[in-house]
């Protein structure tokens, strides 16, 4: 009877455990001159938020003159650009259409940042705004569902 007393508690503890993880729902934003924190990535994703289904979170990887992933898809709703600029030039993200224009602040070499934005279904465009940049492919179209 022991033994199975401690075989059960032996499977239900790490699942209690599991199940109580951290949910960390803040955010922060780091700007241009703010490069402590700065995190580099190049790989880039998009993935969706749980609970009501709505937005999501993009992540983004800026290059000379690339934007990568260039054509994200998320869910209506509050959507997060997470913006890192992998490059050596400054660079920015701009969300337009339907309405919204919206940007982050200029990004130095190496630093990140953060936008959200509220969008409804269709489709945006997303590009650098800093001059020039745009014309030479830092483009995209974000599909909002």
């Amino acid at each position: 009877m022991l033994r199975k007393s401690l075989a059960l508690f032996a499977i239900v503890i790490p699942l209690v455990l599991a199940a109580c993880g951290s949910d960390d729902s803040t955010s922060s934003t780091t700007s241009a001159s703010d490069t402590s924190s700065t995190e580099s990535t190049t790989e880039a994703s998009t993935t969706a938020s749980g609970g009501s289904g709505a937005g999501g979170t993009v992540a983004i990887s800026e290059t000379e003159f690339k934007l990568d992933p260039s054509d994200p898809t998320v869910k209506a709703g509050s959507v997060t650009f997470d913006v890192s600029n992998d490059g050596t030039t400054t660079h920015n993200l701009e969300v337009e259409g339907d309405g919204v224009e919206e940007e982050t602040d200029d990004l130095d070499a190496g630093s990140s940042g953060q936008l959200t934005v509220d969008l409804k279904p269709g489709t945006y465009e997303i590009y650098c705004s800093i001059d020039g940049h745009k014309d030479l492919g830092m483009e995209g179209e974000l599909t909002v569902q």
